[in-house]
């Protein structure tokens, strides 16, 4: 199970990350163009604002796993900081293992009732504001990114749950001090 945890870090920092980052990049410099096109030559792309704001969201459902791996999301720690303080190490994992399976559950609950919305975005031929770009592809995107976070969440309650039973954690890189989201 260690050595599949350390395939799926390397692949979401590998491709994942930097797909999502490329995608960023693009948006970036379409926006600059349009802003160019526009102000400078009064000619705007209709399909542009649609474009910078849909591949900017496929940028970020594609990172939701990395996120997730790495604590950079939004996070309440009240309740286990304090016990952590109180010295309750042992409530703390159990507080993080039941919200951890939590939210494995929830998510694989979305991605089973996404499927449908999927299908319909697909059956339907919904399309954006700008009538340019077909929804579904951008579904697709947050459904991927969904099942990416799924992942390591799954990785994510098998470690919390090794750590229950008293068990050695395998090292993971972004648990180290200094590392992002730490």
């Amino acid at each position: 199970m260690q050595k599949a945890y350390a395939t799926w870090r390397a692949f979401q920092d590998r491709f994942i990350a930097r797909a999502a980052a490329l995608v960023l990049v693009g948006c970036t410099l379409l926006a600059l163009l349009e802003v160019v096109r526009r102000y400078v030559f009064g000619l705007s792309f209709e399909w542009s604002q649609d474009a910078v704001t849909f591949f900017t969201l496929v940028a970020v459902y594609l990172y939701f796993g990395n996120a997730q791996r790495r604590g950079a999301h939004l996070n309440v720690t009240v309740l286990t900081d304090a016990l952590e303080a109180l010295g309750s190490h042992t409530a703390v994992r159990v507080i993080r293992f039941g919200a951890t399976l939590f939210s494995l559950a929830f998510l694989l609950a979305v991605l089973w009732w996404g499927v449908p919305e999927l299908e319909d975005g697909i059956r339907y031929g919904s399309r954006t504001e700008s009538l340019a770009f077909l929804l579904w592809p951008f579904l697709a995107a947050l459904y991927a990114g969904f099942a990416f976070m799924a992942v390591t969440l799954f990785f994510q309650v098998w470690r919390e749950f090794r750590a229950l039973r008293g068990r050695p954690l395998p090292e993971d890189p972004d648990e180290r001090e200094g590392a992002p989201g730490h």
